[in-house]
């Protein structure tokens, strides 16, 4: 997590939400509703100020009206066409705009089904810059086809930006969306009944959504299942101070009842107070979901000062006992050292007497055909994407070949622990195994809370680094500091938990 978020504090409303989403995340039932807010934080507009010279050629006040829905459909009923609406939305989101953290917060979180009524591609891009496999289903032609090897996909409810002409706009396209869109409604009935949706940036006045609503709760009644809406609760005072205590005392009670509203329908309102609050609270949500994984840096073209034999051992060893003891394998499949790993972890979950799920281990190789002009920033992304899946990072060894003959310390595995540091993941070196652990392991000893934060590690530094350590004794030292990492994790929520 990063600094702003380590001095958050969770509610007790919001760590029950980051404990109950998460779990469902985990076990694939979540999925996302994102909704205008998110891309008009990203500085794109929103529908009031799209329809702004529309109102002004139909010489009305934007300011006065609430339908815009039908403000859309008067201008097309003027024009004959929707020629110059479509040119509108082209003009409004084709430009360039840069993600923000809950774009790339959302794409790394484990959840492979996400909604959505805006018309701009910020999120297939943060899904594509984090590394997945990305599909969008945009019409009913190809809400029946499904893409090999996707990893999420993006349902566009409302059409996109790249097919302005099909985007729904206007009153007309609302009253006839169940029978041109009428898949869609299904589908997004299918995710309410079955998975548990997090709605961001979402306002709930969106008529299809609200028919949906009503659809699912009359067919399930009172058993339906639990989704979130995270909002920001009206201020007292006006910021600006351009509205009276009076407004904004008005402006609370009618989003309290609009909250209360939205329980019949099984939807718990998560407050926060300012809006800069929501990503510190999807950060908290995914250490909480990536707790459980570890992603081992190392290289070794040089096993000193071990032997090869020790060397070896020891990551197989750390393979084993990372599942043994419940956490699951993170790989970029490197040679040697991450080799002997997923060895390791293999033996322990053929052994396992319970059956194991593939996710226990993930192997995604470095991509070996990447242009060499290109291939830095590529594995950086790349490495980007795995550390960005687990809740802590240890370090093997760490040093290469270079072209010069010498052994140097390996970049790729400074890389990684740089990685970490910045998504605030916990490192854990083993020192005694040298190159850039070792280094790691020195840095750690002198600014512990930089790499081990609010983790007491005295100790288990002490057996890290010691070159009297044996391998049982390093690997129970990396296993006692997973645990502690783990908890901090998941402590937040464990009281509301019981």
């Amino acid at each position: 997590m990063s600094t702003g978020a380590s001095q958050w504090t969770a509610t007790k409303e919001q760590r029950r939400f980051i404990a109950s989403f998460g779990d469902k995340a985990i076990n694939g039932e979540a999925a996302l509703f994102v909704g205008a807010g998110v891309s008009r934080s990203a500085g794109f507009v929103d529908w009031k100020a799209l329809l702004t010279d529309v109102a002004i050629e139909l010489d009305l006040d934007i300011g006065k009206e609430h339908d815009l829905l039908a403000l859309a459909q008067y201008h097309v009923n003027g024009h004959g066409s929707r020629g110059e609406l479509n040119q509108q939305l082209l003009d409004a989101f084709i430009r360039d705009a840069e993600r923000t953290e809950v774009h790339d917060v959302l794409a790394r979180l484990p959840i492979d089904t996400v909604w959505t009524t805006n018309y701009d591609r910020l999120l297939e891009k943060a899904y594509e810059e984090s590394g997945r496999t990305v599909e969008v289903k945009l019409s009913i032609q190809n809400l029946a086809q499904a893409r090999r090897g996707r990893d999420v996909t993006i349902y566009k409810m409302h059409g996109c930006v790249t097919q302005p002409h099909d985007a729904v706009l206007t009153k007309q396209d609302y009253e006839i969306y169940d029978q041109s869109r009428r898949l869609f409604t299904d589908s997004l009935k299918g995710d309410f009944i079955e998975k548990t949706l997090l709605f961001l940036g979402f306002s709930f006045s969106d008529p299809n959504v609200e028919r949906i609503l009503a659809k699912v709760r009359e067919q399930l009644g009172q058993n339906q299942r639990t989704h979130y809406w995270i909002t920001r609760r009206p201020p007292q005072t006006c910021p600006q101070g351009k509205r009276t205590k009076d407004e904004m005392e008005y402006e609370r009670r009618k989003a309290a009842l609009q909250s209360d509203d939205l329980k019949r329908y099984g939807i718990q309102t998560i407050w926060v107070d300012e809006y800069f609050d929501i990503p510190k609270l999807l950060l908290a949500l995914e250490a909480y979901v990536t707790r459980k994984g570890v992603f081992v840096a190392g290289a070794a073209h040089d096993p000193s000062p071990l032997e090869w034999d020790q060397l070896n051992e020891l990551s197989r060893a750390l393979g084993t006992k990372i599942i043994k003891s419940g956490y699951n394998l993170v790989s970029g499949f490197g040679i040697g050292i991450a080799e002997q790993t997923i060895l390791g972890a293999f033996r322990a979950i053929y052994e396992s007497a319970q059956r194991q799920p593939a996710e226990r281990v993930l192997i995604r190789p470095f991509p070996g055909n990447a242009p060499l002009s290109r291939r830095s920033e590529i594995f950086r992304r790349h490495r980007e994407d795995l550390i960005s899946q687990v809740g802590a990072l240890i370090v093997v060894g760490g040093n290469k070949l270079a072209d010069s003959g010498d052994v140097i310390l390996s970049a790729g595995v400074q890389e990684e622990v740089q990685i970490a540091l910045q998504l605030g993941k916990p490192v854990i070196p083993i020192g005694k195994t040298g190159h850039a652990a070792e280094m790691v392991w020195k840095a750690a000893c002198i600014a512990p809370e930089r790499y081990l934060p609010g983790i007491d590690c005295t100790a288990e530094l002490e057996i890290l680094g010691s070159p009297m350590s044996g391998t049982n004794e390093l690997v129970g030292a990396v296993v006692s500091l997973l645990g502690k990492a783990e908890n901090i994790a998941s402590a937040r929520c464990r009281d509301v938990n019981k």
